[in-house]
This record gives structure tokens, C-alpha cells and sequence, in this order.
């Protein structure tokens, strides 16, 4: 690996990583990953359960031995050299279960990391009081954890991890222990989150629901190897990304809320490949969404259907044709704009109507099957 201490990477991580080790019962497992992320924002690292994803995490806290290097904005804190202890590490770890003191209450349990924390005490209550916002959690500080559910308790945790101001907020699936309400309550503190902090957020999870919403920069991982990382939108549209094998495969589209017709119960929403209509849930004008387009969802045409009941047509270019992981299917990259959507169709519609590379279709799709 480079020698990272001459760079100005103030805002990556950059690693290199062997570890070899044994689960009992299990066959010896080995996690070689070279990563460069960007140092701030949702970094979100996606794949099969036993692919490396939590030795990865570990590896960077400290908490396993490995081979390698690992930098932080420009601070090593591993090489051949140097190997600083956990504690010395710039990070905070939210896990599954929110660990929370039990015999504290939420005050008292975020006052144990304000202790710890190396923000300048004249600026620790404007800290305090941002990250209390941030996570919504003020209308808790006199409850036990016990008293609290079980989104309430992630919350609290997440927060009294920012609350030391790390370099490195490590999210070892934050979500996995809740049910779907609870997900739904917290997910809100969590959007837009990657923007709020300056902390290198490394957050994993087997739910690409999760990724979609929350992520800006996206790595995917198989057998201890990293297969594929970069920016969200550019992972999920790659017709080669192993993503691609998975019924849910498809995009993500920054859109722009433009306006609501009462009538009908829809927003209109734009983005730099057109304008979409979708179920008003009451986003206000202007508001950017986030939304995730499936490729099953997305059909083609070489006209425009105007006689349909698909409301979402948009004039694409295809810029590629990959096999899909059933023998009758293919995956379609098409180019709306400078967004890139994906369709999956049968081999037999492209053959019926002559879709090439390079070839101007209607992408349709359905407003009913745009999630958000």
C-alpha cells in the first residue's frame, strides 16, 4: 500500500487489510479488502452474511489484529510500525443492541460520553444541544433505558456515539434488532444524517432498503473481498455489479418535489432525466426525495404509450444490454438525462423489438411501484 502520510486526504480512509482467523466450527476465513472511502457522509458496506463485512469494522476499531494499514484523515492508526490501541482510535461503534447503562438514565448515559469526549468545553453545550435535535432524543433525558423502546434506546445510542465527535462512526447493522414500526420510526434521524455530522459514517446492513435510503457512497463485499465500491447511484446503475442477481435490483433518483394535484392525489416531481408522478404522502414543494426504481418495475417501448394507464414515460438511450441471473432475462442501462435507470426484461422483447446499445426507447413506469 502507498504511504498514505504524504497525501492530503484529510477527508478519506484509506485500507489495506489481511486477517486470517477461525470461527470454531468453521473453516478459516481470510478478509483482504484495499478500500478508499470518502471521509465524511454514509458509507454503506452491503453483502452476504459471513462475507467479512463486521471483521472489516472490527479490524478498523482496533478490535481484531490484522495485516495492513489504515489511515485516517491523514493519522495512521495501524501500519508495520504502529498499531494504536481501540481507545486511541478517533471512533465511536453503535452495534445491533444499543448497550445503553442500565442503572442511567438518558442524561446520564449521554453525560458518560460528554466525559469522554475531546470537543472544547466551551462549545460542548452547542454540541450537546445539536446532536439532542438531531436525534430527537431531549423528551427522553429522564428516562431509564427500560422505559424506553427499542428505537428509542438506537436513537439515544447513535446519539452518545456522535456525541464524542469521532472521525470514524462505525454502524454494525443499527437496525437489525427492531421490527418494521420501530425501523420506520428511526429512519427519519437517520436520512440526511451522512450531512449533519462531519464523521466517516461506515454503516452495514443486509437490507438494501436501508442502503437505498440512507447511503452516499456504496461497497459491496463477497467472500472477504471487496467486488465493487463508489458512489451510490453509480454501484446500483453498474450492469456489471454483482447487485444486478437480486429481485430488488435498481436505482436510487434525487428528484425535486415541484408540485401536488389534490384531484388525483399525486406529487410531480423532477429530476435531470424528466418529470415523474407519484402517491402524495404530503412532502412539501421544493423538498428533495430520494426515490428507488426496481428494474422489474420498469418496462420499454419503442413509442410513446400515451393510451396507458403508466403515467411515468421517459425518452431513454440504452447504454448497455447484460445477461441477468436467469437465463431468460437481461438487464437494460438506459440513460434519462445524466441519471441512469435499469430495466428488466426477456431476451425475447429485446429480440421483438430490436433493442440495441445505443437504441431511443420510452422507459415506463408505474406510479404505484416507486418507493420512498
Amino acid at each position: 500500500m502507498e504511504d498514505k502520510h504524504d497525501r492530503d486526504n484529510s477527508l478519506q480512509l484509506s485500507l489495506s487489510l489481511a486477517y486470517f482467523g477461525q470461527t470454531a466450527g468453521l473453516e478459516p476465513f481470510c478478509l483482504d479488502a484495499d478500500l478508499e472511502l470518502p471521509g465524511s457522509g454514509i458509507n454503506a458496506i452491503f453483502g452476504p452474511s459471513g462475507c467479512g463485512k463486521t471483521t472489516l469494522l472490527r479490524c478498523i476499531a482496533g478490535l481484531e489484529m490484522a495485516e495492513g494499514e489504515i489511515w485516517v484523515n491523514g493519522e495512521c492508526w495501524q501500519n508495520r510500525s504502529t498499531f494504536l490501541a481501540t481507545h486511541k482510535r478517533n471512533l465511536a461503534y453503535v452495534f445491533q443492541e444499543a448497550s445503553l447503562l442500565p442503572h442511567l438514565n438518558v442524561s446520564q448515559n449521554l453525560e458518560y460520553a460528554v466525559k469522554r469526549s475531546d470537543v472544547n468545553s466551551k462549545d460542548i453545550q452547542q454540541h450537546l444541544d445539536s446532536v439532542l435535535d438531531m436525534m430527537g432524543v431531549e423528551s427522553l433525558l429522564q428516562r431509564r433505558p427500560t422505559e424506553l423502546s427499542g428505537g428509542e434506546r438506537q436513537r439515544v445510542a447513535i446519539a452518545r456515539a456522535l456525541l464524542v465527535k469521532p472521525a470514524v462512526l462505525i454502524m454494525d447493522e443499527p437496525l437489525a434488532a427492531l421490527d418494521t414500526q420501530r425501523k420506520e420510526e428511526i429512519m427519519p434521524y437517520l436520512e440526511g444524517l451522512g450531512a449533519k455530522t462531519d464523521a466517516c459514517i461506515l454503516y452495514v446492513s443486509h437490507s438494501m432498503d436501508e442502503v437505498a435510503k440512507l447511503a452516499d457512497h456504496l461497497t459491496l463485499m463477497d467472500a472477504g473481498k471487496v467486488k465493487v465500491s463508489g458512489g451510490l447511484q453509480r454501484v446500483l446503475a453498474n450492469v456489471d455489479s454483482p447487485l444486478q442477481s437480486r429481485e430488488d435490483a435498481g436505482v436510487v433518483l434525487e428528484v425535486v418535489v415541484q408540485g401536488r394535484d389534490e384531484q388525483w392525489g399525486l406529487l410531480t416531481v423532477s429530476f435531470d432525466g424528466g418529470t415523474l408522478f407519484l402517491a402524495d404522502k404530503g412532502e412539501a414543494v421544493g423538498q428533495r426525495l430520494r426515490l428507488r426504481v426496481l428494474a422489474r418495475d420498469v418496462s420499454l417501448t419503442i413509442h410513446n404509450q400515451e393510451q396507458s394507464s403508466i403515467a411515468n414515460r421517459l425518452h431513454a438511450r440504452i447504454e448497455a444490454i447484460a445477461p441477468s441471473s436467469s437465463k431468460s432475462m437481461a438487464i437494460v442501462q438506459l440513460s434519462v438525462g445524466q441519471s441512469k435507470i435499469l430495466s428488466r426484461v426477456t431476451h425475447r422483447s429485446i429480440a421483438m423489438l430490436d433493442l440495441k446499445v445505443h437504441s431511443m426507447v420510452w422507459a415506463q413506469i408505474k406510479s404505484v411501484a416507486i418507493a420512498r
